[in-house]
Formats: C-alpha cells, structure tokens, sequence
C-alpha cells in the first residue's frame, strides 16, 4: 500500500512576524521615536482641524524630582482619555504643564546654601530665585522624559508652566481683579502656620497624623455673675493645646447645654483638687471630670441652663502675673460634650471659631507667637519660649497659680505639614485674603458647583460642604520663591493702590523680564507719575502657589488659540477637591463668574497589595520606572485601566504579574488574527452583509456591536475598568475559547474560496479593525506595532478613528439564542474534558457523543452544526429526557451528553474522523479536503 502523501503544504496555517514575545521595554523606545519622527502629535492637530475640540486641562504636577507611581497613574489616565477622545472624532489637544513656584523648591535650594555653610538670607534675593527656577527647569525636563516614556501624547515641545513670563504677568492680572474690585484685603486672624517652614500653608498643604499632645483642665476664678453657686467658684475649661493660654481672651459655652456646679466633699491623695472648692462643668462630663481630677466625693450645689451663664466674667489663672484682664464668658455654637467640660478656652489668635466669636465681640486677637514658634518677647512669662517646648513650663506655671485641676496626655489626629511632616499651629498673622462674601464669591461657586458633572457624582458633595465652610481665602506667604503679591499699601492708611494702570505696568514687566522685576526694579516704574514712591510701600510677600495653580485656566486655555475656555474636563487625585479643584473653581468664579471645567474626575490613591500606604520604610514602593524596565509601558497602562479608579488602587508583583497575563492573552488574541488574514484580499474575498454569513459569524459581529456601544459609554463616562473585563471576557471566552477554536478548522481546512471561509476571514478582518483601534487608546504601543505590521505603510494608528459600526450587526434576538447555545455547548466539552482525562480519547475530534436535549434547546440548535461548534467529528443530537448516567451541568437542566467514538478513519489533512475518508482520488483525506486541495489560492501568499 502506498504512503499518505504530507498535506501540510496545503493547510492554511497563521502566518505573521509579529512575535508571541512582546519585548515591550525594548520595543517602546523605537515606537517613541517613530512618532517623534512623523510628529504625531502635530499630525493629530492637522487630522482634528474644524472637529468638535475636547479639552482635559492637564492639572500641573510638581517639578521637583522623579515620578512616583501616583504621577504614573495620574498621566496615563489622562492619556488614555484624550486618546480615546480623538478617536471618538473629536480634536482632543493635551497641553502638559507643571507648578514650579513654593517652598519645596526653595527647601531643595536652602538645603544646598545650608551644606556650604551659607546663609539664605545673605544672597540677593534673585540669585537664590534664580537657583530656584533652575531646579525646576532641569525637573521640568526630567519628568517630560518619564512621562513620554509611559506613552503619554501632547504638546511637549510647548507645556505650560507657573513660572513662565506669560504665566506670572497673567497671574498679576489675576489678582488685580480681586484687588480692584475690593474682594481682596489685608487682615490679621489665625492661619495654619508652620513654624518650621516659616511660612502659612493652604488646606491642600496639611495632612493628618497622629499627635499626643498634653491635655489640661484648668480652674478660671468667677470675678462677676448673676449666679450666686457660681460666686467664688470656677469654671474649668479643658485643652489639647496648652501654648494658647497666654492667648486666652474668653471662655465659650453651650448656649442650650445643662451645666452643674458642685462643690467637692473628698479626694484621692494625688488630686489636685481641693476640698471645699467649687466649680462649674457640663452635667453630662462631670463624672469624667469628677474622675480625671481624683475628686471621691461632692455636692451638687445647683444646674443651670447654658443661658444662665451669659454675663459671667472670669479672671486669667495669670491674673496679677502680667494677664490682668477680664475673661468673658461668651455662648459658642461650637463647643460641644464630646469630650472635656463642656467650656472652651478661647484664643482669638489661635483658632479659626475661636477668631470669629472674639471678632463678633470686638475683641482683637493679641499677638503672642512668631513666626518661628517662639513667644514675642512682649509675652508675660513665656518670652522666647517654643509652643512645642513649653508645655512643661504651663503645668508648672499652673500649679502655682493654683488654677491646674488635672492634666494628661492624648494621642489624636493634629494637622501637619505635608512637606516637613511637622505640626501646626493657628497663628494670628497680617496676611492677604480674598473675601467670600465680596462679590457673592461663595454663591457663584456654590451654583458653579451644581452646574458642574462630578465623575464620580460623590464628590460634588464633597466640594460643596468645603466651599460651604470655608474661610476667606489666604492668598500671601512669606517666602521668596514665587510671585510677588503685586501689591503697594499706603503707608498711612494701609489702603491697597487700586490702579488699574499700576497693575498692567507690573504685568508687563514680569512677561518681560520674569517676576524677578519686582525685586530688581524701583518702584517708580511701576507707580508712573501719578503715584509719590514715598507714600506707597510695595508687599514682600508673594502669592501663595494655589493661586498659581487656581489660575492656569486663564494663561493657558484662554490664552492658546488651539484650546478652549472652560474645559471639558478637569481629572486630578481626589485630594484636589480642596487643592486644584477648589481654587481653579474660587479663582474663575471671582473672575468670570463660573467654573474653568465643564466635568471633574476624580482618582483614588496608591495602595501596595496589602492595601497599605507605599513606604521605604515597608520596602512596598513600586517605581513606574521599574515597571516600565521590567514589564514594559503597555503593562502599567493595562493597570491603570483595568483597575477601579474611583477608589484607591493596589499595585506589587502579583498584581503586575496578572496583568503581563491579560496583556500575553490580548498580544494572542492579535498576533492570531494577524497570522489568520494573511493575504486577505477585502475587495475579492470579503463577504459584505452578515446576513450572507453563517450563524457564527453574525453572533461575533452582534458582540461587537454590543462592545463598541459599551466602549463609547466607557469613554463618555471615563470609566474603563467595567469595559475591560467584559473585553477581557470577550477575547478569552467568546473568542479564543468559542469562536476561534471552532473556526480554526474551516480558516486551515476549507477551500480557499468556501463560503464558509471566506465569512470567517471577513469577520476576523472586522475583528482586527475593531480590536487593534479600540486598544489603541490604552495599550498604545502594542495597538500601533499591530496596526504597522498590517499597515506598514500607515503612519499610525493613533490618526484613525473607532470603527464606525453598522447598525445591521447588532442582533438581540441571536445574541440571547447564543447563550443558550453556548451552555449546551460548555455541557458537551465538559464531557469531552472528562473522556480526555480517563484516556478514552485524546483528541476532541476523536468523539461522536450524543446529546440529549429538550424542545427549547432544539430550536436554539437549528441551523447549526453541533459538532462543529464542540470541535467533534460528529454529534447526534436527541429531544429527550436526560438518561441515567449521562454527563451534565447542573447550571444547564435539560442537557446530558452520552460519550461515543466517532466511526472512520482519521483525515491525514484535517484531522477528522470520518466514514469517507480513503474513498476519493486524494489518498487518507476526506471530501472536504479533497475539494480544497483541487482548488488552490490564485496566490499561495497566505499558504
């Protein structure tokens, strides 16, 4: 008998040189320059001429050293969103910028003067500036080149930054908005202060920790009341902050609380407290008080209501020692029974509540505390002394004034500096503010609020409470690398110059020259004739880097042509609701009236695996770069979207390990449908209506349609995390595992010009077209190394568009019958898998099984070939009870399969078992496949 002839050469196998291995941390670098070479970016603008503009204002990150995985995370999302915009039809122009002006520059620089031994103050004031904008030009640099390597798209040739001449004049124009129309005045109450950095610090500049602080209940002697219980008693108050008693003025109550008065009976040894002596606390903290102060025993002498203590007056416990002043006893909407005696000692020049209740009584908060921490030298008994240092020297001081009832320590949560990490004080200082009252600032923002959509809509809440609440806002520091308050102040009156022309004279020196020119400059030029220099002082402040910030809208989209004013979105850390959110939102509403964005994300924060915070100290620090030298760009990119931004996010090797994975499953998924359509000819081979395909054929068109609607929702909501699972499910399942499977044999096996062939290579180039676009925002490198090796002549697939998909895809009716089809199907293979692993079969292909099935899942079957589908060489299918002993799931009642052994012999070329195989002229192959080795290709390109 003569030998089977080697078939293979007929067999349509994948060809194609994109490889299995992606390589992506070498492969990126030369994408990167490929697009730098053709100028994608400009080529963008070209292709978006005369669209609709989409425009996500870029919030600027810090110029002061490498990028963190936070950086990372932040970048590509807007990436990924500008992308997809653009490919939505859209101009989507992404112009990066960076914050460059404030105190951690300046730190970096005093650090170096510091380590040569020199004094900051002891170099001209524009020297050290000058240090200052170069640190930031060369991190500006640095971080450009760490972004574009994550394959972020924009305008890096022309970013925007906080110190650019442009940028400062505008920011004068800014201010002298707010200066003109009065919204801006000098003032002096408390701000949060750090003593270490010298300077005040805006909300988005603090953060919370821990802090054990030492706590005092302290004895205020009654001097004057109505009440007779209290005459020759006290009132004690209670206090995590003991370095405010030389700023006491007052004492708050509860205007409704119920307060007690006793006098005490007995005492442990070590009590402070005195037999006989009488005071005055909330009822509802009394025994805690009793118990704190080692009071054993006493008598209620009388209750009052909170309204009974108005007009009682107290003397300082230092009364005589330098504090002989009364302290009145004031009603407080903010005292409240959580905790101490129900009374709060009130320091006008250390508390924001505590400023307002001084201010509605006309009290003027005293100035006890420098900007260094240290007592004025004008303070009774503390000169010179540090808040953080004394509180030894107060219970001392205390104890022998006779007023300390009890003291102890409590560790809570204190603000800090998110820089130094040192704690603050409230600090009664002259500063700049802008009202928010003035000009209904705060009613503007509020309604700005509520025309704004918040992704996600919690944070609309979240910014609407903080603008509710919110002080005057704190615009001066007192630093030196910034821009200056470009304001001059009458010597006599303390008036603002209001001059329009000034403000303009000051603007165009600093586009000229940098905001240098205020230092370097004699006033005069800015003043002109109509201002004598010796009645008008210039500030030495400069404007606080939130400003800065808060202002980019106005130097950046309404000053370039190729963007536009407001933004359609506004994506930053969800931190930003009291940091760039807050004040783009305060800044344009006092200025124009209205917000600078149209929408606001917001993302979550970093986590290691564990959900921890990332450490050096815990070793979880994962590095973008890290990432990007193991794994490649792509991958992190995959990460991002992938993950639920709304929340925080976890990252580590697990984690990056599983997305490799999904990442090698869609690189599969691509280089497979590239292999596939080798030589694919759509103007000779393409079939073009689905209703000429096969059933399978068309259920994989009505999923992409069902997937390009989800896509569009995704991108229109900028959450992609729900559409990549499903896509993910869509490549492994109804792809790889279902349709692909099933179809490799027709795409090897069948005659070049089948039917049945060419529907397939016809949705496979559907396929291509669908997948390697809508990759292309997210994974963009692996999308344009798919698209060229298809395309090679293409520029880049970063100049398409979303395919444009046909309504007459989208079948409902097949989609949910092909659901049911599926599960009879999963039955089959399940029963199969059980065959393979008791060695009764090795190959599907192998089976004949019959299949049981009731009436509904008959009429889901007709039409189509069961065994095709389960990749047998045969399937009887039977209407029928379930037999005992049949295979089953229990999620698919009504179907069993009986295994059988398909009757035949093997097809030397297809691999099937069938009963005709030897009975053509073709030796040991089937019909079909002797048909498709008589009718070759035209060209043999895609054998």
């Amino acid at each position: 008998m003569s030998e089977t002839p080697d078939y293979k050469s007929t067999v349509f196998l994948p060809r194609t040189d994109f490889p299995m291995r992606a390589g992506l941390p070498k492969k990126e670098p030369g994408i990167l320059e490929r697009w730098a070479g053709i100028d994608l970016y400009r080529r963008q603008r070209e292709a978006g001429q005369g669209r609709e503009k989409f425009i996500l204002h870029d919030g600027p990150p810090y110029a002061n050293g490498h990028l963190h995985i936070g950086h990372a995370l932040n970048k590509i999302l807007k990436d990924v969103i500008s992308r997809s915009q653009q490919m939505l039809g859209k101009d989507s122009n992404y112009v990066p910028g960076w914050d460059c002006h404030g105190l951690p520059i300046e730190w970096k620089i005093e650090e170096q003067y510091r380590a040569k031994g020199h004094n900051k103050d002891d170099i001209p004031i524009n020297d050290f500036r000058r240090e200052c904008r170069d640190f930031a030009e060369h991190w500006i640099g640095v971080q450009a080149e760490e972004f574009q390597r994550l394959g972020v798209i924009g305008d890096w040739r022309q970013p925007y930054t906080t110190m650019a001449p442009k940028a400062e004049a505008q920011i004068v124009r800014e201010l002298a908005h707010f200066a003109t129309s009065g919204a801006l005045y000098r003032g002096a109450k408390p701000v949060m202060w750090s003593v270490v950095e010298k300077t005040a610090l805006a909300d988005a500049e603090v953060e919370y920790a821990d802090h054990t602080s030492t706590t005092i209940w302290v004895r205020f002697p009654v001097v004057h009341t109505r009440e007779a219980a209290l005459e020759g008693g006290s009132i004690v108050i209670w206090t995590t902050t003991p370095w405010t008693m030389p700023g006491n003025r007052a004492i708050a109550y509860g205007q409704d609380f119920e307060y007690v008065v006793v006098r005490v009976t007995a005492t442990a040894e070590d009590s402070l407290a005195r037999k006989g002596e009488r005071f005055c606390v909330a009822a509802e903290l009394l025994d805690e008080t009793l118990k704190t102060a080692g009071v054993t025993a006493h008598e209620e002498c009388a209750r009052l209501p909170g309204s009974a203590l108005a007009g009682t007056v107290c003397h300082h416990p230092w009364h005589g020692k330098g504090y002989d002043f009364e302290v009145p006893l004031l009603a407080g909407e903010h005292v409240t029974t959580e905790a101490g005696t129900g009374f709060v000692h009130i320091a006008p020049g250390h508390g924001e509540e505590d400023y307002w209740l001084g201010r509605a009584h006309g009290m003027v908060p005293p100035d006890t505390v420098a900007g260094d921490g240290l007592y004025f030298d004008h303070v009774p008994m503390f000169a010179g002394q540090h808040v953080f240092k004394v509180a030894p020297k107060i219970l001392e001081a205390m104890t022998e004034a006779g007023a300390l009832l009890a003291h102890g320590k409590l560790t809570h949560s204190y603000p800090h500096s998110w820089r130094s990490k040192a704690p603050l004080i409230f600090r009664n200082t002259p500063q700049w503010f802008i009202s928010m009252e003035t000009d209904d600032l705060r009613d503007k923002a509020l309604a700005a609020i509520d025309e704004t959509r918040w992704v996600p809509a919690r944070g609309r809440n979240r910014i609407r409470a903080m603008i509710e609440q919110r002080p005057d806002w704190c615009v001066s520091r007192q630093r030196a690398w910034g821009v200056p308050l470009p304001l001059f102040v009458n010597r006599q009156t303390g008036e603002v110059l209001k001059d329009p022309e000034v403000f303009e004279r000051i603007a165009q020196a600093f586009e000229q020259e940098t905001s240098d020119a205020w230092f370097a400059a004699d006033p005069c030029r800015f003043l002109g004739n109509d201002h004598d220099p010796d009645q008008w002082e210039p500030t030495r402040d400069i404007v606080e880097v939130w400003f800065d910030s808060g202002s980019t809208h106005a130097f950046v989209l309404e000053a370039r042509d190729d963007l536009a004013w407001p933004a359609d979105l506004y994506l930053e850390g969800s931190d930003q609701h009291r940091g760039w959110f807050h004040t783009s939102l305060l800044e344009s509403c006092g200025t124009r009236g209205r917000a600078p964005y149209k929408a606001v994300l917001t993302h979550g924060f970093v986590l290691d695996e564990q959900g921890r915070k990332m450490s050096k100290s815990l070793g979880n620090v994962v590095s973008p770069q890290e990432v990007v030298d193991q794994y490649g760009a792509d991958i992190l990119r995959l990460w991002v979207v992938a993950s639920d931004y709304a929340g925080d996010l976890r990252i580590g090797p697990e984690i990056l390990k599983q997305m490799a994975e999904m990442y090698r499953r869609m690189r599969n998924t691509l280089r497979f449908l590239l292999g596939a359509l080798a030589g694919f000819d759509a103007a000779t081979e393409a079939v073009a209506e689905p209703a000429d395909m096969p059933e399978p054929e068309r259920w994989v068109l009505h999923r992409l349609a069902e997937l390009d609607a989800h896509l569009r929702t995704a991108c229109n909501d900028f959450a992609f995390h729900g559409l990549f699972f499903e896509l993910n499910q869509f490549l492994t399942v109804d792809l790889s595992a279902v349709y692909l499977d099933l179809r490799k044999d027709a795409l090897y096996c069948d005659a070049a010009d089948s039917p049945r062939r060419r529907a397939c290579r016809t949705v496979l180039d559907h396929l291509y077209q669908c997948l390697t676009r809508w990759l292309a925002p997210f994974l963009c490198f692996t999308a344009e190394e798919a698209w060229l090796a298809r395309h090679p002549e293409a520029e880049s697939i970063h100049l398409e568009l979303f395919p444009d998909i046909p309504a007459t895809w989208r079948d409902d009716r097949l989609g949910a019958k092909w659901r049911t089809v599926r599960d009879i199907r999963r039955v089959v293979t399940g029963a199969l898998e059980v065959e393979r692993a008791e060695k009764r079969i090795g190959a599907s292909l192998q089976a004949a099984p019959l299949v049981y099935v009731t009436g509904a899942h008959m009429e889901a079957l007709e039409g189509l070939d069961l065994a095709e589908l389960a990749i047998t060489s045969a399937v009887t299918v039977i209407e029928g009870a379930v037999p005992e002993g049949a295979f089953t799931l229990d999620d698919v009642p009504g179907v069993g399969v009986v295994p059988a052994l398909a009757e035949g012999t093997k097809c030397a070329r297809c691999w099937k078992v069938l009963p005709d195989v030897g009975s053509h002229h073709h030796p040991g192959v089937c019909g079909r496949c002797a048909e498709a080795i008589d009718n070759p290709p035209v060209s043999r390109a895609e054998a």
